[in-house]
């Protein structure tokens, strides 16, 4: 199938938006009376040039994305102490990481919705549902249960991470998008460092790994003030307006499939082989940690805490690097040099871990988060969350298929680390796909992504 003949294909040499070019608009900006500002994070560097507006969409949705983070690394931090708790066989860990990610792929039955009602709803809700659910991995009595709430949190943390970046995109300039992102990226990151230092003291905390799962009922309590504080998209109260965003529910996943399908398959596919060939490496690395090199719960938790601080930094220089030198070089780059710090972190010795794990985190993250952008700016307004929804879904599947594949490598070589390393051959073949992709940065969405004609069928 060929793409409609109403879409306008990005020429591949277009070229992105420097950083001086932003600089100057924002004092442009400011002379001319405008209330953009650039705010100083501290080791996050300074926030893009935002409007009021923009910054409330910013802060909300990095809110949402930082508690999420937390939620999603409890599993790969405590998962030896989870493993114990449930009293879980090691030959089941394989399968039962299989299963929970393919939570993600329920998200795709939600996003939709914010293409219809709208990304101001339905992102509130997610955050409810995923925190929810992810209490009630507390006081699970077993396994199955255990699994069965995980994978409900996941279906609704998928859509959330979808759905923020969605609107962030929608909102901030273009010539900042790819910055926008890149930081919500890595503020959400810190969530995982706040994992990482509760997970220090789960021998202490009340109730040990169930303790902390049980500190994500937090993010409830921000609810009532995000309600009234998060507006709606700009661009979805156009298409409103005008009587163009879809109607029914089905309508932005069958445009999804028949609009863009040449775009659609190609980031399906990085994000799929991405998936499979690293996502059990990151599971397993703290148990990879605790069991091959001996270390404590401790010693695991100031990893994550001051190596991750560094390795999230991969966001946010994803997204400048993108904005400067264009999407696809940075993305295809990261890709490329990601699966190689993984097989060297399975091989590394002693202490020398720890900086190859670092780099494999920043590369991995500085490649997601341009894929990230992607998916928010190569589809229309009218299913740009529904194509965010396919890339967490393609990647859940990927990750999923993965994890099986490494029970299976286990079964055979008897070590979790070199079924890791042969699986990271299928991660080799993303950034080769990833030249083939269009052009977008310092682009208006509206350029890159025209609405194709309807099919006459829906």
């Amino acid at each position: 199938m060929v793409e409609p003949a109403t879409a306008i294909t990005p020429e591949p040499d277009a070229k992105p938006t420097s950083g001086r070019r932003a600089e100057s608009q924002e004092e442009v900006a400011e002379a001319a009376g405008d209330d953009r500002k650039s705010r100083n994070l501290g080791i996050l560097g300074r926030t893009p040039p935002f409007t009021l507006r923009q910054r409330r969409v910013f802060t909300i949705a990095t809110t949402a994305g930082f508690f999420d983070q937390y939620d999603r690394a409890l599993l790969s931090l405590a998962l030896k102490q989870i493993q114990a708790g449930l009293k879980i066989a090691e030959s089941h860990l394989g399968t039962m990481l299989s299963v929970i990610r393919l939570g993600y792929v329920l998200s795709l039955l939600l996003t939709p919705l914010a293409d219809v009602f709208g990304r101001r709803r339905l992102l509130l809700y997610t955050v409810v549902g995923y925190t929810a659910f992810t209490a009630l991995s507390a006081i699970a009595p077993g396994e199955k249960t255990f699994v069965v709430f995980q994978v409900l949190a996941r279906a609704f943390a998928g859509a959330e991470a979808a759905v923020a970046v969605v609107i962030l995109a929608e909102e901030v300039d273009a010539a900042h998008r790819g910055w926008a992102i890149g930081l919500l990226g890595g503020i959400s990151g810190a969530g995982y460092g706040l994992a990482a230092i509760v997970f220090a003291f789960v021998n202490v905390i009340p109730f040990g790994w169930r303790g902390l799962y049980a500190i994500a009922l937090v993010p409830l309590v921000l609810i009532i003030p995000l309600r009234r504080a998060l507006p709606e998209s700009a661009r979805f109260e156009k298409e409103q307006s005008e009587g163009s965003k879809p109607s029914k529910v089905w309508e932005p996943l069958v445009q999804l499939y028949s609009a863009y399908p040449k775009r659609l398959m190609m980031m399906l596919s990085v994000m799929f082989l991405a998936s499979m060939g690293g996502n059990a490496a990151g599971i397993m690395f703290p148990k990879f940690l605790q069991e091959a090199h001996g270390w404590s719960p401790g010693n695991v938790s100031s990893l994550f805490l001051f190596g991750g601080a560094l390795s999230v930094m991969g966001s946010i220089a994803a997204g400048r690097l993108s904005d400067r030198f264009g999407r696809r070089v940075m993305g295809a780059t990261f890709f490329f040099l990601a699966p190689l710090m993984t097989i060297w972190m399975y091989t590394a010795p002693g202490f020398s871990i720890v900086p190859v794990w670092i780099l494999e985190v920043f590369f991995d993250i500085a490649g997601s988060t341009i894929m990230n952008a992607y998916s928010a700016e190569m589809f229309p307004t009218s299913y740009r969350s529904t194509a965010g929804s396919a890339l967490v879904v393609a990647g859940t599947t990927g990750g999923a298929i993965g994890l099986f594949l490494e029970g299976v490598l286990f079964s055979l070589t008897g070590s979790h680390a070199r079924s890791i390393r042969y699986l990271t051959v299928f991660w080799l073949i993303a950034p080769a796909i990833m030249w083939f992709f269009p052009e977008t940065s310092g682009r208006e969405l509206e350029e890159i992504s025209p609405e194709a004609a309807r099919p006459a069928t829906v």
